[in-house]
């Protein structure tokens, strides 16, 4: 009557720390799911596309999870997802589109070099998260980010061909992992704790391995002096964006982040630059000053 020992409610976040601890992932899935659910009823798109991608990263990893969440919970999360992609004004969306316009106006070799730009940015925080279990493959984008600038150039050694397939391979295997959405996290300066799940925004694992593998397949066709080469992947160039980790801490107008709009304009920067074929020493010197920038701050 009194309330005497009353447990209080946890609070959305201790709720989750608790399933990653338990690594009840279809529990984890559904509570992400309910958020995001939650979050688009009441008009906060942006939240409920980030918890509504987690959940669906989740279940669609494992085939246990998937049987244990339902095909009610997944036919509806796979429904609202949809429903948020024909949003405008969400940049998870009108970046994207605008992206590919713009690789519209290059060459192959321009899209990819624009991309490479993007991952060399993303090198040194790769290097951090390659602390945490299971995620040293991220570690490896600050080579292979020279190796691919080397290739355009030079065709590689096979055991440099052979390093880069396993980075590759490894990028799609981290994004199927409890590595990737089981909570570990690192301390940021000044700032909220980054997440390695912040990683699924822009969907950068997977945008990272359609990189890897087209230049995979690049390198491979003009080595059998094949005619017709690969088309490039565009999806890298936004990967340095981070807008999950934003929405998750709080941030309102992503376009008002002071990281984005930095961000923003060096995707534009790079863009003009490779439009207008810099040479490729200055293109090497801005991947150099890139590979030691922190895109956090």
């Amino acid at each position: 009557m009194f309330g005497f020992g009353k447990k209080e409610a946890k609070t959305p976040e201790e709720r989750l720390t608790d399933l990653q601890r338990k690594k009840d992932w279809a529990g984890l899935s559904k509570a992400y799911y309910e958020m995001g659910a939650a979050a688009m009823d009441q008009g906060e798109l942006n939240r409920a596309r980030l918890w509504l991608h987690r959940a669906d990263t989740i279940y669609s990893a494992d085939d246990a999870v998937c049987e244990k969440v339902g095909d009610r919970l997944m036919d509806d999360c796979s429904d609202r997802i949809g429903a948020l992609e024909d949003k405008e004004g969400l940049l998870y969306n009108d970046l994207p589109a605008e992206i590919e316009e713009k690789a519209g106006e290059l060459s192959d070799i321009q899209v990819r070099v624009w991309g490479l730009l993007s991952i060399a940015r993303l090198a040194p925080l790769g290097r951090r998260l390659s602390s945490l279990p299971g995620c040293q493959v991220l570690g490896e984008l600050d080579w292979a980010a020279d190796m691919v600038l080397r290739s355009l150039q030079t065709l590689p050694a096979q055991e440099e061909y052979q390093r880069l397939m396993d980075v590759c391979n490894g990028l799609y295997e981290l994004g199927d992992s409890p590595a990737f959405y089981g909570g570990g996290q690192l301390d940021v300066p000044g700032g909220a704790p980054l997440q390695v799940f912040d990683l699924n925004g822009m969907g950068v694992l997977l945008e990272l391995n359609g990189y890897f593998d087209s230049h995979l397949r690049l390198l491979a066709a003009v080595s059998q002096g094949a005619e017709e080469l690969p088309a490039a992947e565009s999806g890298a160039v936004g990967c340095a964006l981070l807008p999950d980790y934003y929405v998750r801490t709080g941030a309102g107008d992503l376009y008002e982040v002071p990281q984005i709009k930095a961000e923003l304009a060096r995707v534009s920067s790079d863009f003009a630059a490779v439009r207008d074929q810099i040479p490729m020493e200055e293109i090497k010197q801005r991947i150099a000053e890139y590979k030691q920038l922190d895109i956090l701050t």
